[in-house]
C-alpha cells in the first residue's frame, strides 16, 4: 500500500485518553528497562532505533522518555549532523556503519543515514541517479545488519503537521528554556515543507524495511506508540539472562 503523508492523521485518535496513555507509557518504559537489561546480558541480538522527522518533531524527547528506565551501559544515542571533512572524504555510509549497534546494545539514531538523501535531495546537491543508488545502498546496508549481526531495525517517522512545527519552532524563540535549540536555518527548511514531504514519501515507500509512521503532534501519544513498538520487539526477541558459565 502506498503511503501518502498528507492523508495520515498526526493527532491521537479521539477515542484515547491522555491520562490513560501516559499511565500505559510509564509502565511500558519500566518494562523496556527490564527487558533491555536481559538483552544486554544475553548479547545475542541488537536493536537499531531510527528516529526521523522534521525539525521539532520530538526525536530527543522520544529517546529520553522511551529509554528513561534503561541502562546507559546498553543504550546509546548518536545524532547525525553535517558531515565533517573526514566523513565527506568517504562514502556516505562510512560514518553510519561505525555507529551500528554491537550485539546486546540498543543504538538510537537521532536523524540517520537517510539525511544523506533528504536534505541533499531537497537542496539539489545530488541528482536523482545518486538518490536511487543511495537508496539501494541503504537497503543493502540494513539487510546486512539484520543478516550478519542479528540487528532488529525499527524505523520511526515522527509525523507532525506544518502548523504544529511552526508552533514548536516559535516556542524555541519565546521560551527561555528552549532558546538554546533555536536555529534560524530551521525556518528556511520549514519553508521547504512540500519538498521534504515529497522526499519522505519516496523514502517511506521504497524502503525494504517498513517504517512506523507515528502521530507526533502530541508528545504523550508519540512516546506511547514508540514505547509500545519497542516493547513488542523486545518481547518477541525474548532475551534471557545467562546463568553461570560452566
Amino acid at each position: 500500500m502506498t503511503i501518502r503523508i498528507g492523508e495520515l492523521n498526526p493527532n491521537p485518535p479521539d477515542s484515547v485518553s491522555k491520562k490513560d496513555i501516559r499511565k500505559k507509557t510509564k509502565h511500558l518504559v519500566k518494562q523496556i528497562g527490564e527487558l533491555q537489561h536481559s538483552l544486554y546480558a544475553e548479547s545475542k541480538h541488537s536493536i537499531l532505533v531510527v528516529l526521523q522527522g522534521m525539525d521539532a518533531c520530538g526525536k530527543d524527547g522520544t529517546a529520553r522518555t522511551v529509554f528513561g528506565e534503561s541502562s546507559a551501559a546498553g543504550v546509546h544515542v548518536y545524532s547525525f549532523k553535517k558531515p565533517t571533512s573526514e566523513e565527506f572524504a568517504h562514502d556516505f555510509l562510512w560514518r553510519v556503519h561505525q555507529q551500528a549497534p554491537r550485539r546486546g546494545a540498543i543504538q538510537i539514531f537521532n536523524r540517520s543515514h537517510y539525511e544523506d538523501i533528504l536534505i541533499q535531495r531537497v537542496h539539489r546537491w545530488i541528482d536523482e541517479d545518486r538518490v536511487d543508488k543511495r537508496l539501494s545502498a541503504i537497503n543493502a546496508f540494513e539487510d546486512l545488519l539484520q543478516f550478519d549481526n542479528g540487528t532488529v531495525i525499527l524505523k520511526f517517522y515522527l509525523h507532525l503537521d506544518q502548523e504544529r512545527q511552526r508552533e514548536k519552532l516559535q516556542e524555541r524563540i519565546d521560551n527561555p528554556r528552549k532558546q538554546w535549540k533555536h536555529n534560524p536555518a530551521d525556518w528556511d527548511e520549514h519553508e521547504r515543507w512540500d519538498q521534504y514531504m515529497t522526499c519522505y514519501e519516496d523514502i517511506l515507500n521504497r524502503s525494504a524495511i517498513p517504517w512506523y509512521v507515528v502521530p507526533a503532534n502530541k508528545e504523550w501519544y508519540r512516546n506511547y506508540v514508540v514505547a509500545q513498538t519497542v516493547y513488542d520487539t523486545l518481547i518477541a526477541l525474548n532475551p534471557q539472562l545467562p546463568g553461570l558459565s560452566s
